[in-house]
């Protein structure tokens, strides 16, 4: 059977954020958390499209639901929102970096970044260093970054991040993955050097139906993929399930600071969580520090003093 939210401790008295909470794997995330008594702060591009996957939750008996405007494809709303957590709430329990987006044609963010690279990991990354400051006193304090099979095949294109040179939809979205379990391992790294009881932990949800894979079909026009997703339908498993190893990574007291966890079954497409092992590049120490003075260099005009 392996291990389900039924699982899960109890998150009386504790506050989460979860980026891209309005739809997805998201969306389950925080239906778990509030399930389980966790106050949840969804953040969220749409206010529009929060406020509806709000409604649904409340709409169910939930509580401990709030609302953020979050869009991480711009460094002046992630200083916003890591600002407006402090003003609100002065503490935070849980950050899962969920949000994320998928195989787009080439477009920008607002600071002139590679969207995927700009959303997937770098507002994440400033949106980390921002709210690490209200979770250093609190007990079993976790970041968990989602990232996701593509990691495996990810290379860090070091001359060329941004795609200028040469774009690949695919390969873009790929780096931006193993960018995420990248900086998840490099931070833990850095709050255990620096004595902080803070946690940092990444998960991937194997094959999850969510909408990533209809948003990047009707981006492009693929009807290629449109067809592979269709040949492939019976081996996705539902968002919910896609959720339980960002679950068990936030919330399961065996789950430990630095591993990554994802399905247990078919090599990691679907099952109960299981830790999983990383790509090969994210074990790189040297690498993972090259990524963290890129990305700080990226971010730095842009960070929120909490």
């Amino acid at each position: 059977m392996g291990w389900t939210t039924e699982d899960m401790p109890d998150q009386q008295g504790r506050i989460a954020l979860v980026t891209g909470a309005n739809s997805g794997l998201g969306l389950e995330t925080t239906r778990a958390l509030i399930s389980r008594g966790c106050t949840v702060l969804m953040a969220c591009r749409s206010a529009r499209k929060g406020e509806a996957a709000r409604s649904q939750l409340l709409g169910s008996g939930a509580a401990g639901l709030d609302l953020l405007e979050l869009d991480l494809s711009d460094l002046t709303s992630v200083a916003r929102c890591a600002r407006e957590v402090a003003e609100r709430y002065g503490r935070l329990d849980l950050l899962i970096n969920n949000a994320g987006l998928m195989a787009p044609p080439r477009m920008l963010s607002r600071q002139g970044y590679e969207l995927q690279f700009a959303v997937n990991h770098l507002g994440h990354f400033a949106l980390t260093k921002a709210l690490l400051p209200l979770m250093d006193d609190r007990p079993q304090a976790r970041v968990v970054t989602v990232t996701s099979g593509a990691q495996y095949f990810g290379v860090m294109a070091w001359d060329d991040l941004q795609g200028e040179q040469r774009y690949d939809r695919w390969k873009a979205y790929s780096q931006s993955k193993l960018a995420n379990v990248m900086f998840a391992l490099e931070l833990n790294q850095r709050l255990q050097a620096s004595g902080s009881a803070v946690r940092s932990l990444a998960a991937h949800p194997g094959l999850a139906r969510t909408n990533l894979q209809p948003v990047s079909v009707a981006a492009t026009g693929a009807w290629q993929e449109a067809l592979a997703y269709r040949l492939m339908d019976p081996l996705f498993q539902s968002a919910a399930q896609g959720a339980l190893p960002q679950l068990y990574a936030a919330t399961a007291s065996e789950a430990q600071g630095g591993e990554h966890y994802g399905p247990s079954q078919l090599g990691g497409l679907r099952g109960a969580p299981k830790q999983q092992p990383v790509a090969r590049a994210a074990k790189d120490q040297n690498l993972r520090q090259r990524l963290w003075t890129v990305s700080e260099s990226l971010t730095e005009h842009h960070s929120a003093a909490v």
